[in-house]
């Protein structure tokens, strides 16, 4: 089942205890960025209030003891779209209390993932978040799976990473 508008949001809003994303492309074309991602490659500054509607659904949803966490999965040299989403998301994001974690395959071998980003809710739903292979966001599907293997994806990508905060690629190390 495609998942689209209020459908979609109703994950966010009624997973009971955990909400687990896996990001596996280096660049992700959705519409509502589009204008953010031009102002960054402008060099112009992260407006006030950027993300506020998400960081306030992470808010909530940490707040009321849910967790919310992600692992992007990256090689080095970064996109664009990866410094992108690092400084103008990831650090609103895990500043509102998601637990991001990059897994650098630059440095670290393949746990063994699946080449489709999902999204896993309280270890019984799975969405699937399809894209074109530019990155371009085509839909959502709920799949009709067992949720073990996506559970098993979840915990070897949270094995292998590292916490959002303790990650530098090789162009910022000291």
């Amino acid at each position: 089942m495609r998942l689209k508008g209020d459908a979609w949001a109703a994950y966010f809003r009624d997973f009971q205890h955990s909400a687990f994303r896996l990001e596996l492309l280096p660049q992700y074309l959705v519409e509502p960025e589009h204008d953010s991602f031009a102002a960054f490659l402008a060099g112009e500054p992260m407006p006030e209030g950027h993300n506020a509607d998400w960081h306030a659904t992470i808010r909530a949803n940490t707040t009321a003891g849910k967790i919310m966490s992600r692992v992007h999965v990256v090689t080095q040299p970064l996109s664009d779209y990866l410094r992108f989403e690092f400084q103008w998301g990831y650090v609103g994001n895990a500043g509102a209390g998601e637990d991001i974690r990059i897994l650098d395959l630059s440095r670290t071998p393949d746990p063994g993932l699946p080449d489709t980003d999902f999204w896993l809710f309280d270890e019984k739903a799975v969405v699937a978040m399809l894209y074109e292979d530019d990155g371009t966001q085509i839909g959502r599907e709920l799949l009709d799976v067992d949720p073990a293997e996506f559970i098993r994806y979840r915990d070897l990508a949270l094995a292998a990473a590292v916490p959002f905060s303790d990650y530098r690629p090789d162009d910022q190390r000291p």
